[in-house]
């Protein structure tokens, strides 16, 4: 009877022990099998703040542009802008308008972290610009010395009509800092600002080059500044 007591208690230790060391394996965390996968494809949108400065701005007399970009990894995008322009200059004694189209290439990259299946962006970008315009001087009035030994200038009350200078040229660079926020399924609100370096302008005859469509306003630096706010819709042709 002692004798089978005792294999009693061995199977039972045995048994306990290896049902201690099993639990290791089999009670193992198992590992997350969900990945979020991004849609790639191409996005085409149109930039709404130019129609509505039309309307308030009664210099700015009609503009539009279309935007778009296509996704080529994770974080990087290579992006386009193609527009047109036709803006009234007005400065304190000149009066001029600025119409004609214009091209921005380059890229955007994502700054932004998304979580999970979002899509969001913070982006920087880089840009080349090209634009070709006409640039209408409506009338101006020139600076004529009067007095003794070239005394200080002034300006007649004389407006002086001038007329229109066809292929005018500019080229430049800008970098870009914005954000897209995709509001509904494939359908995205974005906003940008840009600091934009002239490279080189084409000037008319005895005139100076005051805007050119794309560019915005140009100052005596060869700098500019611009602004879009775009509507855009996402075309995915796969997801990664």
């Amino acid at each position: 009877m002692f004798k089978y007591f005792i294999n009693i208690l061995l199977f039972l230790t045995v048994v306990d022990g290896f049902s201690q060391e099993q639990p290791k394996d089999s009670l193992s965390t198992p590992k997350d099998s969900i990945v979020y996968k991004s849609p790639y494809g191409i996005r085409l949108g149109i930039d709404i703040s130019k129609p509505i400065l039309a309307l308030v701005d009664g210099d700015y007399n009609n503009g539009f542009e279309i935007v778009a970009d296509y996704r080529i990894t994770k974080r990087l995008f290579i992006a386009t802008e193609l527009g047109y322009e036709d803006e009234k200059n007005q400065e304190d004694f000149t009066n001029s308008v600025a119409k004609g189209s214009y091209i921005r290439l380059g890229v955007n990259y994502n700054l932004y972290e998304n979580w999970l299946d979002m899509n969001n962006e913070i982006f920087a970008g880089l840009r080349y610009g090209f634009s070709i315009f006409d640039q209408t001087l409506n009338n101006y009035k020139p600076n004529v010395v009067n007095g003794e030994n070239n005394g200080s200038p002034y300006f007649p009350a004389d407006l002086v009509s001038s007329n229109t200078t066809s292929n005018l040229t500019a080229h430049w660079t800008e970098f870009m800092l914005g954000f897209k926020v995709e509001t509904f399924k494939n359908l995205f609100l974005s906003a940008s600002f840009s600091y934009k370096i002239a490279l080189s302008v084409k000037e008319p005859d005895n005139f100076k080059t005051l805007y050119a469509p794309g560019f915005n306003r140009i100052f005596d630096t060869g700098t500019g500044f611009g602004f879009n706010y775009t509507i855009s819709y996402l075309i995915p042709f796969s997801k990664k």
